[in-house]
């Protein structure tokens, strides 16, 4: 038996009040990396936020980031049975409903936000979708996450081209596939595109599949309800026609806008720990940046979102 397995008899709330306990401890020694990670983050989308406001803001995202990871590991260790009876509302779920009709099949946009794995069960009610999986670290850990994302009807598929090939299959034939489009890619898979108002690598495979495949396009976030009991699913309708450019810089902008809506109705869900800036290319990498060079770039991003906002500065 895997020995993560022993997190089925561990009720939820046990691991949630272990999650807040390790949360503590993390806070209480800003010098980690996921600490640093988030505050640099926090100063690149938002270059105009006072500190203590990023303080306050950067230990709400450590308590949320902590109980996701705990969430989503009681998701893999039960049954899909229990992940559904967490669901309490679902809000618009007509979007969702409507574009299952579509005959291109509908790609689920799902941000790496909230407990994202509690999700799935719930949506693979809908049928067997296409989702590409990509090995977690230790034979041991990738066991048990594969094992629990098994027990689901979707097929899994590798990050590579036969995975793309794979996804685009569904799509053609009608079916539906999950991705998570927020993570940072090989330079050859992405372009410089703004998010949060900095140019940043950014994955082209949403956009190059829906341009190709012309497929309904959904956000979807699963948040932790604020009194703790249980979640909700949020469906977001995509329907910027820009999503569908041939020009894949303008519709890659167009999908970091629309993830962009998405994190803004539950900002410190999101996952800020990770670091998505790591390729800028006006800066390099922000993580090992020296504090001086960090500082200097945040001032630039600060004046050109004010220039964005004054129209008189920018014709000036």
């Amino acid at each position: 038996m895997n020995p993560f397995s022993i997190f089925k008899f561990v009720p939820l709330s046990v691991l949630q009040m272990l999650a807040r306990f390790v949360a503590r401890a993390i806070l209480n020694r800003p010098s980690l990396s996921v600490v640093r990670t988030i505050r640099i983050n926090l100063k690149l989308v938002h270059p105009e936020m006072a500190d203590d406001e990023i303080d306050k803001l950067t230990r709400q995202i450590v308590f949320n980031q902590c109980l996701s990871s705990v969430e989503s590991v009681k998701c893999w260790a039960m049954p899909s049975e229990w992940s559904l009876k967490q669901i309490r509302e679902i809000h618009n779920q007509e979007l969702l409903t409507a574009a299952f009709d579509n005959p291109n099949g509908m790609l689920a946009i799902v941000p790496h936000l909230g407990t994202w794995e509690m999700m799935n069960a719930w949506l693979n009610q809908f049928g067997a979708p296409t989702i590409m999986y990509k090995p977690v670290q230790g034979q041991i850990s990738n066991d048990f996450v594969l094992r629990g994302r098994q027990r689901l009807n979707a097929t899994l598929v590798p990050t590579d081209a036969t995975g793309v090939k794979a996804v685009f299959k569904t799509l053609k034939q009608g079916g539906f596939s999950i991705i998570l489009p927020d993570h940072v890619p090989d330079p050859s898979g992405g372009v410089i595109v703004p998010f949060y108002g900095v140019n940043t690598l950014t994955s082209t495979l949403t956009p190059k599949l829906a341009a190709k495949t012309k497929c309904s396009l959904v956000g979807l976030a699963c948040v932790r309800r604020q009194d703790g009991e249980g979640f909700d699913i949020h469906c977001y309708d995509l329907n910027d026609e820009s999503l569908y450019d041939r020009n894949v810089e303008v519709a890659t902008t167009a999908l970091n806008r629309a993830i962009e809506h998405i994190i803004n109705d539950n900002f410190t869900h999101y996952i800020w720990g990770y670091r998505r800036f790591k390729r800028l290319p006006d800066l390099g990498n922000p993580y090992k940046s020296s504090s001086s060079d960090l500082e200097a770039y945040r001032q630039q991003l600060k004046m050109s979102a004010t220039a964005s906002s004054d129209p008189d500065m920018e014709q000036s």
